[in-house]
Formats: structure tokens, sequence, C-alpha cells
């Protein structure tokens, strides 16, 4: 498996997600891509947008980095197939940029929320998280001023009838609706979600729950 993982000012999960990539795709097989590029690496297999506050979480959460130069190329990535993975700030530079719905608000008690949370597995079909058991729970830290996921209901009923709700908040703690904790695309190639599963990926972490989407990840691209 071939990956990047795209750096921004502000982005301080990058190298987190690059060393939890590498220990299922191999040593090195990650690239970190800035922001100012205007391509992506030839052959690459998923593109991960890490947590962080990128461009100092100016005007709104994410609203900047999706207007960086490297995003029109993350955008033609996924239209053309690719598998995409932002986590926390990478899920709200994905609403921005049009390729996941909904936005990512304030949480609801308005302060900034840095612990494990409780998430349930809402679907396993998809690549990222077939590793799992459809309504298993797991543990995964969350460190958000704005995870609070919304949508219209139209879209809302969308999601859920399209079973594109990846997981779910067992206690939910940011006000999301339907305690929404992650989403994917209508092609389901493109997931965002803002627990870390990348501070989850080895035991010394304490819990390696997250590895689990990184591994089944890998597992899909060895097929594909």
């Amino acid at each position: 498996m071939r990956a990047a993982v795209i750096q921004f000012p502000g982005s301080n999960c990058d190298r987190d997600m690059a060393v939890a990539l590498n220990q299922v795709a191999g040593n090195e097989a990650t690239q970190i891509v800035w922001h100012k590029e205007t391509s992506l690496p030839d052959g690459l297999d998923v593109v991960a947008i890490p947590g962080g506050f990128s461009f100092g979480d100016y005007l709104r959460c994410g609203a900047i980095a999706a207007r960086s130069p490297i995003a029109k190329a993350i955008v033609d990535f996924a239209n053309k197939g690719g598998y995409v993975l932002g986590v926390c700030n990478g899920f709200q530079v994905l609403t921005e940029t049009g390729l996941l719905p909904g936005a990512l608000m304030r949480n609801a008690g308005l302060k900034y929320i840095c612990k494990p949370v409780g998430l349930k597995v809402e679907t396993t079909d998809t690549a990222f998280t077939n590793g799992y058991d459809k309504g298993q729970t797991i543990t995964l830290p969350v460190a958000h001023h704005d995870g609070n996921y919304n949508t219209d209901a139209d879209t809302l009923a969308r999601l859920k009838g399209d079973d594109r709700i990846a997981f779910t908040y067992t206690d939910n703690p940011n006000g999301s609706m339907a305690d929404i904790a992650g989403v994917l695309s209508e092609n389901r190639r493109v997931l965002g979600m803002m627990p870390h599963p990348e501070r989850a990926s080895e035991d010394a972490h304490g819990n390696a729950d997250g590895a689990v989407l990184f591994r089944a990840l890998s597992e899909a691209m060895a097929l594909a």
C-alpha cells in the first residue's frame, strides 16, 4: 500500500498518521506531502488528511486548508476512485472540500474535549472498517473543539439509508447529530471521522483498536 499524508501549517498528527500507516504498509512507504504542492505522488493507494489545527482554524476549521493548492489534487484523486481518510481536522477539511456532506460545528458544551471515547462500528461494508464486526464497540481518543457533526434532515436520511455512517459514539461527547462520529462518501472510498485511530494503533498507546482500521485498509489494497 502506497500512501501520502498531507501536511498543512498547524497539522500536528501528520507524523502519527504516517507511523500508523507504515506499520501496515512497510517502513517508509508513506510520503509526507506539503500543502503547497499541486499534485500527488504517482501510484498512490491512499491519501490521509491528519488532525491538527490547519491554518490555526482561522475562519472555519478546515476552510483554508480546503483551498490550498493540494486540495484540487485530493478531490481529483477521490473522484477517480482513490481512498481518502480524514481524521479530526482532516474530517473538517473533507466536508469543506465537498467530498463529504455536513459540517463540524462547535462542541455542544463549548469546551475542548480530549479523552478516550466508545464507538460503535455501524458498517463493515467498506475497506476501512471490514476488519471489525458490525455492532462492535471499540475505544479511540478524541481531541477537538469543533466535532459536533451536523447536516440537514434529507442528507441524514440518505446517510442512514445508504449505510454510510461508519461509526457512532456510545456516549456522545460533543452533541453530534445521531451520535455520528464518522461518515462515508457515496462510493464508500472516502472516510471522515473525528476520533483518532492513529493514536490507538499499538499496545504502547494503551489500546490498539485503531490498528484494525489500518490493517483492513492495507489488506484491501493488496487485494485490489
